[in-house]
């Protein structure tokens, strides 16, 4: 099977001048990064009446002046496209992610299955949401499905956790 132009091929992910992710938060970037890079869908769309650049696509994240920053480049190197949003629409529901996510980790030790089921579905359910405005903070800029905006909120939380 050959794999569609249109995905993230690279991901970089700048977190200079970030406090040291907890060992729970560096194994939740691991994973992301590698299910994003195992499956993903990324397209840029046409613009201005030009055509969009394809990929394969490398992502550079970063959070500069409290902004998330998205540097999209081709495999060449040249930059396909730039983005730049703010974190505000993102703080709540990030904030909830972490607290939700804690509660987990904190049932996983001594809760019964039950309980960590009903745990994890609220956390599934805030994944989403905050899938759900990355979609939407990205419509018209950048095209993805849920599972790659599912991963990619998963790598801002990250970024989140020190800015």
């Amino acid at each position: 099977m050959v794999a569609s132009p249109n995905r993230i091929s690279k991901i970089d992910i700048d977190d200079s001048g970030l406090p040291t992710p907890t060992p729970q938060m560096e194994q939740e970037r691991q994973v992301a990064v590698f299910d994003l890079l195992e499956d993903n869908s990324f397209t840029l769309p046409d613009r201005d009446d030009r055509a969009a650049l394809t990929g394969p696509y490398s992502l550079s994240l970063a959070i500069r002046e409290r902004r998330l920053v998205m540097e999209i480049c081709l495999e060449s190197g040249d930059i396909a496209a730039e983005f730049h949003l703010s974190l505000g629409p993102f703080r709540q529901v990030v904030k909830d992610y972490y607290q939700i996510c804690d509660s987990y980790f904190d049932a996983v030790k001594k809760l019964p299955p039950s309980q960590i089921e009903t745990i994890d579905m609220a956390r599934r359910g805030i994944h989403n949401e905050g899938a759900r405005i990355l979609q939407e903070r990205l419509d018209g800029k950048a095209e993805i499905d849920i599972d790659t905006a599912r991963r990619l909120f998963t790598l801002i939380c990250v970024l989140h956790f020190g800015a």
